[in-house]
């Protein structure tokens, strides 16, 4: 038997190394890719003052001057002017004082996560019935909210130098269903949109103790032909626990799914009994802070979308 010549093993040694350095500093070059799986994450602060890298802060848009409207807006550290980063909008979950939200866009933690705090973060807000401050519980005014993101996302995307085509909306419990109950509400703002995020509920998925959410056949009418704006984007889908009632509704209306990802979470395995000093309860937008292979499934889809390596055939929708 012939003996492995010492110098061809460390040359294959040596190649498969500068195939890894290759890898790694091709990866670090691109900053949209998040590559850290095994980091854990930390929401940054609200500071004061203008917005900068690095920074996390509250903005006023023009149009809501003299009053407590605001959208948070967050820089990843990689940020400068000129460059081009992927960008994620949220809408947070409602005030729900057993499972820790707030229901307010300053302690928001899902686009943070989801982004790796990579891309540029923005939480909206939803717009209260007289206009004056944000909204903690469902829509506030509804049409005014949609409106909000209809003149905010875009001027955001163009001040702050976004990528155009790597442009996310997610969404957690309310913001879930706001997802689509509000990014899908009309062609205009749902053209605004490259890949969505739902976790813990979905719109049409069930019924609602609302007057837009009941009765079921009503409100999954309108949820249908709100997915219906979709078109071939991606899509995904997750649930603490099984997300079997919302894929099922999801195929009931959808014939080709092929563009969806559905996901079941077990965040108690990520985090832990809960309260912890992490999260309240199980249904909670800051499963994503840990690393864990559900995260890893996530990150490795939105690199797909950043890279533009996905391709999804446009769906047909069931009559």
């Amino acid at each position: 038997m012939k003996s492995r010549s010492p110098i061809g093993h460390f040359g294959a040694l040596a190649t498969f190394s500068i195939l890894v350095v290759t890898s790694m500093l091709a990866i670090a070059e691109d900053s949209a890719m998040i590559a850290s799986f095994a980091v854990e994450l930390t929401v940054p602060e609200l500071s004061d003052g203008p917005p900068a890298a690095g920074k996390r802060v509250a903005i006023t848009s023009p149009e809501y001057v003299g009053t407590e409207v605001k959208h948070i807006l967050y820089l990843p550290p990689q940020w400068k002017p000129n460059g081009t980063v992927p960008i994620i909008f949220e809408y947070t979950g409602n005030y729900f004082p057993s499972s820790g939200s707030t229901g307010k866009p300053k302690d928001a933690a899902l686009g943070y996560g989801l982004s790796g705090g990579k891309y540029i973060w923005v939480s909206l807000p939803y717009v209260n019935s007289s206009g004056t401050a944000n909204e903690v519980t469902w829509w506030g005014d509804e049409d005014a909210t949609v409106e909000y993101a209809k003149r905010n996302v875009p001027r955001i995307i163009e001040q702050f130098d976004a990528r155009r085509d790597a442009v996310f909306l997610c969404g957690f419990s309310r913001g879930a269903i706001g997802v689509n109950y509000l990014g899908l509400h009309d062609d205009e703002i749902a053209g605004l949109w490259t890949a969505f995020v739902a976790h813990d509920h979905f719109d049409g998925a069930k019924q609602w103790s609302t007057p837009w959410g009941s009765s079921l056949a009503v409100y999954q009418h309108n949820a249908k032909q709100r997915l219906a704006r979709l078109g071939n984007r991606p899509y995904w889908v997750s649930q603490n626990g099984s997300d079997r009632g919302t894929e099922q509704f999801v195929r009931s209306v959808v014939s080709d799914c092929s563009h969806f990802q559905f996901a079941n979470i077990n965040t108690k395995a990520i985090l832990g009994s809960f309260p912890n000093d992490v999260a309240k309860s199980s249904h909670t937008d800051r499963w994503l802070l840990k690393p864990s292979t559900y995260r890893d499934q996530v990150w490795h889809w939105m690199n797909e979308i950043v890279a533009g390596s996905d391709e999804i055939p446009i769906p047909a929708f069931n009559e």
